[in-house]
């Protein structure tokens, strides 16, 4: 029996990996290959915090494997040429993989399936990063559901998705693996500077480390999941976003365990049912890509193609670097700097901020996120910056503007997550920690906060933000001349 060679992409597991399990039948010896490829026409270039998170977790399956005798071979260039040619270095006749939804990622797929075909060589494809492959969910007229209420009602008529499975029995490396890159010629992670010192203090890589992080939140996190999880300073969500985007959990491991967790009775099905959701939140959204691959450029609601954008690239600045004079949103911004990620509430806060308080394109948002989440997934990204911005599928209503000052006391009433990524407005009292402006100056002075000093003031006023946005939001219909700029809050 001749080698099999598996090709990891954003599958960096081996437990409930398909195309290793395919490979490995038959006790075929199993070749393992991860190409770094950004030379494939249309393949998007990973952000910074990305190729991080991707250097760790290489390493940590490279010793996974390494624990069956099978190395791990770095190559790098174009999939089709690489793939092809470490299939004929290793003898191999079947080449296993598993899909991604992107159009280029696709198209990436059928060049190299023909080249292995040209070259005597058997491809397999597999859908192991989803609960249901792409076109599988649909309508009655065989449509992909524009909402994603339609789209899990449709997803729960499908047969359950399978029982995940374990890392095959006897796996066997081949003989003579042929050599690869090595890991750091890659130039993965920061030299000079290094940015991800807190990176690095906030998370693990890795198949086990997703296996431990989700163990931790069945333990710890799922209870009290559906009230607790819109607290950014409760430890009320999963964290696992990063470990689904690369693969090194599935997410039949993370429905099953969940399910499996409330028929226990160790949490509430309205705690898990919860979670799921947010879990097919994710499936609908690589759905959406996979119908609209152009998800990250293009207003999906071309109207607003004629929206009256700003290009303002200091509100811009500002925002990035977590100096809007509004805490929760500047606590936010932080957060994403120093940890590569942000709770999902405060995203949403953040998103609206942008899009709505400063009217910049919401894709100004989705790049920044891109280069700085490890999470950074190319269909959950955009599909929540279109929803968030109101110009995708099943998306908040435009003139749903989150109130930045709101939202704090609402979900961080105490101040404790602004304080800790806010730490010169720490010794406020609760009630000015998501409204500073709005203190004595003696309460000022004794928390050590100089307005427009130490922190800055709004850089916008809400109201007049709102107004400003919804009479942009007219303007889509009304063809209005140019709109006046709002003077920030002295």
């Amino acid at each position: 029996m001749r080698p099999a060679l598996v090709w990891f992409r954003s599958d960096l597991r081996l437990a409930d990996n398909p195309a290793l399990i395919a490979a490995a039948r038959e006790g075929r010896q199993i070749g393992a290959l991860f190409v770094w490829d950004e030379d494939s026409p249309g393949i998007r270039p990973l952000g910074g915090a990305a190729r991080w998170w991707l250097a760790h977790s290489l390493r940590a399956l490279a010793a996974d494997l390494g624990r069956f005798d099978i190395p791990l071979i770095l190559r790098r260039g174009p999939a089709a040429k690489i793939v092809t040619e470490v299939a004929e270095e290793t003898g191999s006749d079947l080449v296993a993989f598993n899909a991604r939804s992107g159009a280029a990622e696709a198209e990436v797929d059928r060049t190299v399936a023909s080249a292995l075909e040209q070259a005597g060589c058997t491809a397999r494809r597999f859908n192991g990063a989803l609960l249901h492959a792409p076109g599988t969910v649909h309508t009655a007229a065989g449509g992909l559901p524009r909402t994603f209420s339609a789209f899990r009602r449709a997803a729960q008529k499908l047969e359950p998705p399978r029982q995940p499975k374990p890392i095959p029995a006897g796996l066997l490396g081949i003989d003579t693996p042929p050599k690869g890159d090595l890991l750091e010629t890659w130039g993965l992670e920061p030299v000079a500077p290094d940015w991800a010192s807190g990176i690095r203090a906030a998370w693990q890589c890795g198949e086990a480390a997703a296996q431990a992080r989700l163990a931790a939140f069945l333990d710890d996190g799922l209870n009290g999941y559906a009230e607790g999880r819109d607290s950014p300073a409760a430890a009320r969500v999963s964290r696992l976003s990063p470990h689904l985007r690369w693969g090194e959990i599935s997410p039949h491991q993370v429905l099953a365990s969940a399910r499996h967790a409330a028929q226990t009775g160790s949490v509430s099905h309205a705690d898990a049912d919860k979670f799921e959701a947010e879990l097919y939140w994710r499936e609908f959204a690589h759905h959406v890509l996979a119908a609209e691959p152009d998800l990250a450029q293009r207003n999906l609601q071309t109207a607003f193609d004629a929206f009256p954008w700003r290009e303002c690239i200091g509100e811009l600045k500002v925002w990035r670097a977590g100096r809007t004079g509004y805490p929760l949103v500047d606590a936010g911004m932080r957060e994403l700097w120093q940890t590569g990620w942000m709770h999902n509430r405060v995203r949403m806060v953040v998103g609206s901020f942008l899009a709505k308080h400063l009217l910049i394109p919401w894709q100004e948002g989705e790049s920044w996120f891109w280069d700085t989440l490890v999470d950074a997934d190319p269909a959950s990204n955009p599909c929540s910056w279109q929803w968030v911005a109101g110009t995708g599928v099943d998306a908040a209503p435009y003139f749903r503007i989150f109130n930045p000052v709101l939202q704090g006391e609402k979900f961080d009433p105490d101040g404790t997550y602004v304080r800790a990524f806010v730490p010169e407005l720490a010794k406020l009292p609760a009630p000015f920690i998501h409204r500073p402006w709005t203190a004595d100056a003696a309460t000022l002075a004794r928390a050590g906060v100089r307005l427009g000093i130490t922190y800055p003031k709004p850089i916008i006023a809400h109201d007049a933000a709102r107004d400003r946005a919804l009479r942009a939001f007219a303007h889509i219909k009304s063809g209005a001349g140019r709109l006046p700029e709002v003077a920030p809050v002295s």
